[in-house]
């Protein structure tokens, strides 16, 4: 069994594609480079990342399939489902082999896959983009090289999806809130990503761990008026409440229960 072993980024996959064809030899599997090789391989190809063999098989592939299966394809490998990388790397390599498109060919599996996953991928996106909740908290995160700066306060999110959709709601985001600082911190994954009025830059909060409790923002941070405007809203949607009327089951199912601790109105049907 042919393993190709690649630093498991989307360049390097490109790569990967580039080496199959210059050798003309499909792996059976791709892994990371310092992963353990597998019982069953028999021979191991190492694909060296390279801008231009990158750059060849970006170009071509852009000139090759629709805008919406580039979309799909990026969807797939942010997943990160298991072989998540070998489908889009057999689904890039059967668009070079095949004359004409393979992009409705559902009766390819990979092609199958490609369109599922990426339908899944795109529903968690919409769910990020509906219940992110932001809290407006004492900027832990001040540019301490910017003398004299004030940064009182910023507006900060945490959220846990199931799929590394993060970067795919950034542009909606910067978008809908471009007069505001915001972070949105992906705690599942340990990162995220900071718009400061200009640009958006990636962050990592190793060094505040206290920031985030119990997926939850540590009271400690929130601003004065946040808690105020928490409150406020909690007894103001509690007044509105007919609590005959409260149904958990009908609120699931338009609403995935796990989004409900990031809600301030509904912490107490979380509890």
């Amino acid at each position: 069994m042919l393993a190709f072993y690649y630093d498991k980024s989307f360049e390097g996959l490109l790569c990967a594609v580039f080496d199959a064809f210059k050798l003309k030899k499909m792996p059976e599997c791709l892994l990371a480079i310092e992963q353990v090789e597998p019982l069953l391989v028999s021979n191991r190809h190492n694909v060296e990342f390279c801008d231009l063999k990158y750059e060849r098989v970006r170009v071509a592939l852009i000139n090759k399939i629709s805008k919406v299966a580039l979309r799909h394809l990026m969807y797939v490998w942010l997943s990160e489902l298991p072989e998540s990388d070998l489908i889009v790397f057999r689904y890039i390599c059967k668009v070079f082999k095949s004359s004409k498109s393979i992009e409705t060919d559902f009766a390819d599996k990979d092609v199958l896959s490609v369109h599922d996953i990426a339908k899944k991928v795109s529903r968690e996106r919409h769910r990020i983009m509906q219940f992110v909740r932001f809290s407006a908290i004492d900027n832990p995160l001040k540019d301490t090289t910017v003398p004299n700066e004030r940064e009182d306060k910023i507006y900060f999110s945490n959220i846990a999806p199931i799929y590394n959709v993060l970067p795919l709601v950034l542009k909606f985001f910067k978008d809908r809130f471009a007069d505001q600082k915001w972070v949105i911190y992906d705690e599942k994954r340990k990162y995220g990503y900071i718009y400061n009025l200009h640009s958006i830059e990636p962050i990592s909060l190793v060094d505040k761990d206290d920031l985030i409790i119990n997926s939850q923002v540590n009271q400690h941070y929130l601003s004065k008026d946040e808690v105020l405007f928490q409150n406020m809203w909690l007894r103001y949607c509690n007044a509105l409440t007919i609590k005959e009327r409260i149904n958990p089951k009908l609120q699931r199912q338009q609403m995935p229960s796990r989004f409900w601790q990031y809600l301030p109105e509904m912490k107490s049907i979380s509890k």
